[in-house]
Parts: C-alpha cells; structure tokens; sequence
C-alpha cells in the first residue's frame, strides 16, 4: 500500500537518489535547494512511500503568476495559507516504482491542496515527451515556456482549480 505523508529532512538521501534518476545534472535540483524545500515548503513536499521506501515525491512553492520562472530554481519562499497557484518543480518517481500510478497519486494530492486552500491552480513546465502525460491528466499546454532551466526547452502546463473534480 502506497501512503503519502509530507517531507522529512531524513529523506534527503532518497530524494536526491530519485532526482538523479529523473533529471540531467544539468535540470536535477541540488542539494541545498532540497533542503530550502524541505525548510520552507513541506506544506506542498509531498512523498511517496511504501514499508518506508520512497517511491516518489512532488514538490513546489506557491507563487502569484500562472507560469513557472527561472529563478523559483535559485530562491523560493514560505507558501501563504490561500490562494496563488501551485507550482510543481519537481515530480519523479524512482526507476524501480516507474509505471505504478505513483505520479499520479502525487498529483491528485496536490490537487486536493489545491482546493483545500483556495489556490487559482497549479502551474508545471515539462519536457515535449511529456505534455501527453499531463493533458491526460487534464492540463492544458499554454506552449513553449521561457524557462531556461537545464538548458532544455519546457512548456508550460496549467490546470485550473475549476477544472479539477
């Protein structure tokens, strides 16, 4: 049984393990920015977990703008209690819980957050490879983000609270 709970600062280990599988050097989140997550943030550092392994996790800061921005990489600050949208900056699931439903499960969690606290929606880039994961999901792509991040070209998704169930 997968449970989900928010994040502890002793899953670093096995969160930076996850990003690794998940993300190029160039795109992965460091080291300290987890740790700026886990401080700041655990409110929305949702994790995955079965008999104590983490299986998975999304994360993100809460910001006033429906488009995810370079800098949310660098520096991110503590969420306000209600409204903005939720950002996601990071979602991976590791290798061997691949295809399991687990992004999924983060995602409706995020959602539930999403309605529990009046946010406008929630906000991703992605990878082309991507997009039909998270249309499927009931996001719309908004087209080709400006984002930098990781030298790659992202776009931007963003699913409206008033469009989720």
């Amino acid at each position: 049984m997968i449970s989900l709970r928010n994040v502890q600062t002793t899953d670093l280990e096995q969160l930076l393990h996850i990003e690794s599988e998940g993300f190029s050097k160039e795109e992965a989140a460091t080291k300290e920015a987890f740790i700026e997550r886990v401080q700041l943030i655990p409110d929305t550092f949702i994790v995955a977990e079965k008999e104590g392994e983490l299986l998975g996790y999304i994360n993100g800061p809460i910001i006033n703008q429906p488009y995810i921005t370079d800098d949310l990489f660098e520096q991110i600050n503590e969420n306000p209690k209600k409204g903005g949208y939720q950002s996601i900056l990071g979602l991976a699931v590791s290798k061997q819980a691949r295809n399991q439903g687990v992004a999924k499960i983060l995602m409706d969690k995020m959602e539930e957050l999403v309605k529990g606290n009046e946010r406008e929606g929630i906000t991703l880039t992605c990878k082309q490879e991507l997009v039909s994961f998270y249309e499927k999901l009931g996001f719309v792509n908004h087209g080709v983000s400006e984002s930098k991040h990781g030298g790659v070209r992202w776009y931007n998704l963003v699913k409206l609270r008033k469009e989720m169930n």
